[in-house]
C-alpha cells in the first residue's frame, strides 16, 4: 500500500502538536505543584542568540497548518508573529493547531498530491512539490520547533521525558 500525502502529514503533525499540548499542560502542572509562574517560560531560551519558547511554540504551530496550506494554496503565508503572550495563550495555540489539522481529509489533502509549488519564503524562491514541500521544509522546522520548545521547558525543572515528546504512537493492530 503507498503511503499518502495525508499519511505523511496530518498524522504526524497531529501526534506532535498533541504531545507539544501534553508538556504544555506538565509544565502548567509543575508550575502549580512547585509555585512557579508559567509566565516566566514566555521568554526563556536555551542560549542567548536563539528565539524564545514563545516563538518556539507560535512556529511549530504555523509550520504544521501553514505548511499544509502552503501545498494547498503555493504560498507559505501563515499570520504574523504575535509575539510574547501569556503562557495561556500559548496553549491556546496549539488547541487551535490540533482543531485545524484535525479538520483535513484524507480526500482534501490527497489531491494536493504531486502539484508543483515555486514558494516564495523571505527572500527565497524555492521549487517544491507538494511532497517536497511537506517532507523537507515543514516538518523538519515544526520538529525543531517543537523539540526547542521540550528543550526549554526541560532546561527549566519541568520533568519531561522522551516519551512526553512521542505523544502517542500510531502503532498497528497486534
Amino acid at each position: 500500500m503507498a503511503t499518502s500525502l495525508y499519511d505523511l502529514s496530518v498524522p504526524t503533525f497531529l501526534q506532535t502538536v498533541q504531545a507539544v499540548g501534553g508538556f504544555l499542560d506538565r509544565a502548567a502542572a509543575h508550575c502549580s505543584e512547585t509555585g512557579a509562574d508559567p509566565d516566566d517560560f514566555v521568554n526563556a531560551r536555551l542560549f542567548d542568540d536563539m528565539a524564545p519558547f514563545h516563538f518556539q511554540i507560535e512556529a511549530a504551530w504555523h509550520h504544521a497548518v501553514w505548511g499544509l496550506e502552503a501545498a494547498k494554496t503555493g504560498v507559505f503565508a501563515p499570520p504574523a508573529l504575535v509575539g510574547p503572550v501569556p503562557f495561556a495563550d500559548l496553549r491556546a495555540m496549539i488547541d487551535k493547531a490540533e482543531m485545524a489539522l484535525a479538520a483535513f481529509t484524507p480526500d482534501e489533502v490527497n489531491s494536493w498530491a504531486s502539484k508543483d509549488l515555486d514558494l516564495q519564503i523571505g527572500p527565497r524562491r524555492l521549487a517544491f512539490t507538494s511532497e517536497t514541500l511537506i517532507l523537507s521544509f515543514s516538518l523538519p522546522n515544526f520538529h525543531f520547533h517543537a523539540v526547542t520548545a521540550y528543550d526549554i521547558l526541560r532546561s527549566r525543572g519541568v520533568p519531561l521525558g522522551k516519551r512526553d515528546y512521542e505523544g502517542r504512537l500510531r502503532t498497528r493492530s497486534a
